[in-house]
């Protein structure tokens, strides 16, 4: 009956429909980076661009908010996230990297999928559902698995963008 529900009724489908988040030139399919300094300089990089802001305080505030304990919450998968001056909406980046990194993740696993999460310094509510949001559908392991089967930015971009689950498949 519920995955009946979800399959039919827009307003569940789009929950999990990440789109509003991520643009296509916001996701890399294969990021080589040695650490986790450097991936989030690079990702920060294309937050920048995206927004029109500077990197260096997007890296700045990712890397504060990494010292409070690690994003990377078990799986292979993190979500850096943060609020930054100068945003007017939430914003994501994803990165598939060629080579785990260590990230000092709950399950001591290194990380391959990278998702940050940026918003305005008063989303307050709207951070916290955006972030539900990634985190739900970042420990669907169906949902990851496809992710790192995905041969390309395209691809990447049409899982996040299809709202597809378990609970809606």
């Amino acid at each position: 009956m519920a995955d009946d529900i979800a399959r039919t009724d827009p307003a569940v489908h789009a929950l999990d429909d990440l789109s509003d988040l991520l643009t296509p030139d916001a996701i890399v399919a294969t990021l080589s980076v040695p650490n986790k300094k450097v991936l989030f300089q690079q990702l920060a990089a294309i937050a920048a661009r995206r927004a029109s802001l500077d990197a260096k305080p997007i890296v700045e505030r990712l890397t504060e908010r990494e010292r409070l304990g690690s994003t990377g919450f078990g799986g292979g998968v993190a979500i850096p996230h943060g609020k930054i001056d100068g945003l007017t909406q939430v914003i994501g980046v994803f990165a598939r990297l060629a080579t785990p990194i260590e990230f000092h993740a709950i399950d001591d696993m290194p990380v391959d999928l990278v998702f940050v999460l940026l918003s305005p310094p008063d989303a307050g509510v709207e951070h916290l559902k955006a972030l539900a949001r990634v985190s739900r559908r970042m420990r669907d392991r169906a949902f990851v698995a496809k992710l790192r089967g995905a041969g390309s930015e395209d691809a990447l971009y049409a899982l996040f963008a299809s709202g597809e689950s378990r609970h809606a498949a």
